[in-house]
This record gives structure tokens, sequence and C-alpha cells, in this order.
């Protein structure tokens, strides 16, 4: 009874969504109040119609509810009950049910906090968005319906993919998804402002915190894909330039390019037309993605779906609003004049070579990830394209990105000296450069990888400090002044920040990493970047829905034991399919990483070992350029419509 009641609120969201698009578009167009006012109850009630859909869904997974298709293909009674919970959105047609209710959710935030809004703009962004949730509704409804019924339920599931029963994979397509549905939004804002004929300073304000919102979210969920890859899938590694963890990171540049030229919108009334294209690429983007991992044209270990018919729809949905934006675009090109002239030395240029770079980026990663499908088409030609391609074409980008940021965050608008903000940040420069010539000078025989990550490390966090230590003025009560700068100043500086730790972790990562694969009887030992690693014993051991093969490792330094260590090969009998638990000891400036393999026809095990250096610092980073959105979404400056409260005396604007 209560999936039927999903399904039926599923097909009333459907039907409301459909009102919801076209009354408040007509209203505003009329100028007819009550039309347009009908918006916010159609976005609140769509939401709560497909929450209690979910929620339906969610419930047939928790209670192993085995007469519904989609339960009995992705779980069984044994999995522990995180996993029938995260069982509902590791499937296609879940995960597709939470894409839609991810955009009921950003439409609903519209219409209860979004009051400030002008009422035909509000109408018409919540109708731009009921048109998304029309398009992905009717593909739930007419290809991926949750609900669907066997006629013989099993007496048990066929589990769920055991490579995703993790608590990082867990909560990852959650993160990514608010990140992936929620520049919905920008595309929404994007429209009904091309409708509308209005591209100003104050739209450049209210389409900001949606895109940093789901900036945010990419973030995060990247982060956690990257680290759940690093620790489960037991090759050590945290990024493959695999083709959908591609899709999630190029929507990631656009935002980040996005979020800049908004500033420039919002501060200058510049860069309008460019800053709508990219608030509706980025949402391109988002559905290519979902185009990728649901139509099969490309192989992944993450893809949900491989149905031509599905793909072919999304393809039709992606064409529709895709090309009727850009032909809007187009249409209306009059009314994105630039008001704000700027030199070229100046933060306005500054950003738009940020834009540059990260547009040029995402373009590289997009004709690297789509080639081997042209070229198939085309030529008929099987290609591969990876890692090799895209740290040659990628890396020089994020280089020069690493490279400009202190510099123009600490430029004044429309013109300025760049002698005065060089000697400002001379000192920084010149510290960078010695910890990256020690790291050099220490290290032999090898790349300058090493060296550069540390070098931007230093750069971006000593650039930030820079920057914030300047916003507060000259005088007494400097370090008073510092903590009472607005919350987006120290957002920017931690974010900022974030990224150099992260390009410091990932650079010492690829060039430092010591591997070691050989064959230990119980007893032996190895050595490993001046550790030592010990076999105590090798046990099988019972999990709940799996059975396990777990392996006890002794670390050890200077003939000293340090910790346990306790990798794990699992077999799940019910999928059929094996998967590797990494064993970690976490460090700050490195990591000591051990898998256990299959035993040897000559007795022994295969064991494979790494040290990593700074390893953490790639999710750390993460976590901090996070952290810096976060604090820029909490000032008030930057929340729709809200004003700027008043700097402290001797703090320069932003």
């Amino acid at each position: 009874m209560i999936t039927e009641l999903g399904l039926f609120a599923l097909i009333l969201a459907f039907l409301v969504a459909c009102f919801q698009a076209t009354i408040p578009l007509i209203g505003a167009y009329k100028r007819w109040p009550g039309w347009m006012a009908v918006a916010e109850p159609a976005a609140t009630i769509q939401f709560l119609l497909t929450a209690g859909s979910f929620a339906a869904l969610t419930w047939a997974f928790v209670t192993s509810d085995f007469s519904l298709q989609v339960v009995a293909s992705n779980s069984h009674t044994d999995k522990p009950m995180l996993y029938k919970i995260t069982g509902v959105w590791g499937n296609h047609e879940g995960s597709m049910l939470l894409w839609v209710l991810i955009v009921t959710l950003f439409g609903g935030a519209v219409a209860w906090f979004g009051a400030n809004l002008p009422p035909s703009l509000r109408a018409r962004v919540l109708s731009i968005q009921a048109m998304v949730a029309v398009a992905f509704l009717a593909f739930i409804l007419l290809t991926s319906n949750p609900f669907l019924r066997l006629s013989v339920p099993p007496f048990n599931g066929q589990d769920l993919n055991p490579l995703l029963q993790d608590p990082g994979l867990a909560f990852h397509p959650p993160f990514l998804y608010l990140g992936y549905v929620g520049l919905s939004m920008t595309f929404s804002f994007a429209v009904a402002a091309l409708i509308e004929g209005r591209v100003d300073a104050a739209w450049g304000r209210w389409v900001r915190p949606y895109t940093l919102a789901a900036w945010i979210f990419l973030t995060i969920g990247i982060g956690l894909g990257s680290w759940w890859a690093y620790y489960e899938l037991g090759w050590g590694g945290f990024w493959f330039w695999d083709p959908v963890e591609n899709a999630s990171f190029m929507p990631w540049l656009i935002a980040a390019a996005l979020l800049h030229s908004a500033i420039v919108v919002e501060k200058r009334e510049s860069l309008k037309s460019w800053t709508i294209l990219l608030a509706i690429i980025a949402f391109g983007f988002s559905m290519v993605g979902a185009f990728i991992t649901r139509s099969g044209v490309l192989t992944s270990v993450h893809a949900f779906a491989t149905d031509p018919t599905r793909g072919v729809f999304l393809l039709g949905i992606m064409a529709v609003f895709m090309v009727g934006a850009l032909t809007l675009f187009a249409a209306r090109a009059n009314v994105m004049q630039a008001k704000g002239a700027f030199s070229m030395v100046s933060r306005e240029s500054m950003l738009v070579l940020n834009n540059i770079l990260l547009a040029v980026a995402c373009f590289v990663v997009f004709v690297g990830t789509i080639w081997p499908l042209v070229a198939e088409m085309a030529f008929d030609r099987k290609l591969s394209v990876g890692e090799p391609f895209f740290n040659a074409a990628f890396t020089p980008f994020m280089v020069g990105l690493g490279l400009i940021l202190p510099v123009g965050a600490m430029l004044p608008w429309k013109r300025a000296a760049l002698g005065r903000v060089w000697r400002q940040l001379l000192p920084v420069f010149i510290l960078a450069v010695a910890i990256a010539a020690l790291a050099w000078a220490l290290q032999t025989g090898r790349s300058a990888l090493g060296p550069l990550g540390l070098f931007f490390a230093a750069w971006l966090i000593g650039g930030a400090t820079v920057d914030l230590w300047s916003r507060t003025g000259r005088g007494q009560d400097r370090l008073g002044r510092l903590s009472r700068l607005p919350r987006a100043d120290w957002g920017k500086a931690v974010a900022h920040g974030g990224l150099g730790v992260t390009m410091a972790g990932v650079a010492a990562m690829m060039a430092w990493e010591v591997e070691d694969i050989r064959v230990l009887q119980v007893g032996e030992d190895l050595k490993i970047a001046g550790y030592g690693l010990r076999l105590e014993e090798v046990l099988r051991e019972d999990g709940p829905n799996y059975i396990a093969t777990r392996a006890t490792f002794a670390l050890t330094r200077d003939g000293r034991e340090i910790a346990k260590m306790y990798p794990e090969k699992r077999i799940y009998p019910v999928a059929q399919m094996p998967t590797t638990e990494a064993a970690l000891n976490n460090g700050f400036l490195r990591d000591i990483y051990v898998v256990i393999g299959d035993p040897q026809e000559g007795g022994g095990w295969a064991v494979r070992s790494y040290y990593k250096p700074l390893a953490n610092w790639i999710w750390g980073g993460s976590i901090l350029m996070a952290l810096g959105g976060c604090l820029s979404l909490s000032d008030r400056r930057y929340r729709v419509a809200a004003g700027a409260r008043k700097l402290p005396q001797g703090v320069p604007a932003e």
C-alpha cells in the first residue's frame, strides 16, 4: 500500500510541476499577481509530494519489500541497515528519484527564502525549475519507474553492488547530486533573467548563493568519491580520470568559474553575457554527467545503467534545454551590455583570466572524456584516453590558476597598480620558492613535481594570509579588525588556501610515492620508506553478508612497533563479487597503505604496500575549500537580496 502511495505521489508531483511550469510564467508575462503567486505554494507541494514518494521507496528498502523490482535487484535481508537505506540511491531508478527530489528542494528554497526577489522574476525562476522537474519526472515515470512490482517476488534479493557498501560511498551520491542538480537553479535564474530582460548587479547577488551551495556540495561529493576510491578499490590511487569522475569534475570547474564571474556582475556589472552563458553551460555539464552514467555509451565502474533507450531520452532532455536556453541567449544579447569599464591590470582582468583557465581546463577534460566515443562513431576506431593525456593537458591550466589567485585576490577593482600588490606578496613568494628549493635539495634524482606542489601550497596559503591582513587597514587593533572581517573574506582565504593544500597533496603523492609488491610468508617482513611491515597472521572471518580473508600486519619504525594494520579481501556470496579493504595508517605527513592479495601456489600471500606522502592533504584541502564556501555562504551579504552589514572602521570594502 505504501509503495502504491509513493507512485501516486510521484504522478501528482508531475501534474503539479506541469501546473507550476505554465501558470506562473503566463502570470509573469501578463503581470497578473494572482497567477504569479501560485508558484510558491506549487513549489512547496511539489517538493512534499516528491519527498513522500522518496520516503515510500526508502520504506520498501528498509522493510526488504522484494515485491518491488528495484529492491529485489539491489538489496538483501542480511545487508546492514545503513546499506539498506543507501541502496535507495545505489541504483538507477532510486538515484533518479533522488535527482528529482533535489530539483524540487532547490525550487522550494526559492519559494521559502526568495521573498525579496521581484515577483515576476521569482515566478519565472520557479516556472523554469518546474520545467526541469517535468522533464525528469517524465523520464522516471516512462523509463525508470522505481515502483514496478514483480509478479512473483523472490524470497531474498540480489544484494547491492559490494563496492557501494561502504560509508564513504553511502554519502557520496547525495552530496554529488546536491551539487549536480543544484546547478539547475543557476540555469533557472539565467533563463528567467533572459526572459525578463534583466541582468544586473542584483541578479548577480541573487544567483551567487545557489551557485556557491552547489559548488560546496560538489566539492564534498568529489572529495568523498576520491577518498572512497583511495581506500576501497585497493589500487592505491585517488583519481583515475574515469569518465564518471570527469562527469562530476567538469561541472565543478564551470561552477568555480561562474562563482568568480558572478562577482564581477555584482560588483561592476561587467561580464554579463559570459556569466549567463556559464550558468547555462554548468547545468548542461550536469546533464552530460547523467547521460554518461546512464546511457552505456562509455564504460565505467561507476555507471548506473547501460540502457540506450534511457540514454536517448536523456539526450533529448539535454538537447531541448540547451538549445532552447542558448537560442534565448542569442536573442537577448542586447540586454546583457556591460556597464563597468576596467583596465588590463585590475581585479576584473584577473577574474577574466581565472575564468578562461577554468573553462579551458573543463574543455580539455570534456574532450578527453568524449573523444573515445567520437573516434568510435566517426572513424570506427577504439581509442583509450588515459592519465598521461589528462596530466599533461590539464596540469598547465591549474599551474596558471595557482599563480594568479593570490595576485588577483588583492588587486583593486577597475584600475590597479601591480607593483604595490607585488611588494606585499614578495615575502610570500620568496618563502614559497625557498620551500620548493629545500624540497628539491632533499630529494635525489626525482621530478620537480613535488617541490612545485609545495611551492603552490606556500604561495596560496601565504597569499591568502597576506590578503586578509591587508584588509585590516593600518594603525592599532589590526588583530581586532581581522576578527571582524566579513565571513566572505575569510571564506575566500580558506578556500584558496585549501586549493593550495590539495595541490601539494596531489603533487607529493605523484612525485614521492613508494610502492612495494611481493609475496610474504606469515612471520616475514618487508621494508618500505624507513618503515617495517611484518605479516603476523591471516585468518578467515565471517561478516554480516560477506566472508573475509583478514591479515594482521605489525607496522614498525626503528624496530619499535607503532601500529597494527588489518587489510581484508572480502567475498560477497550473494553478488559473487570480491572487494578489497585496504589497511591505512594515517599521519599528517604520510600514509602507510597495505593490501592483502590472493594465496600463492608456493605458499605465502601477495602483499602490496605503499608509502604515500601528504596523502591526507588532498582531502584536507577539499574540506578547507568546502569550509571556505560555507563561510562565504553564511555571510549575510551573499544571501538572497540581503544588504551588506557596515564594515569595521578602516576595513576596505571587497
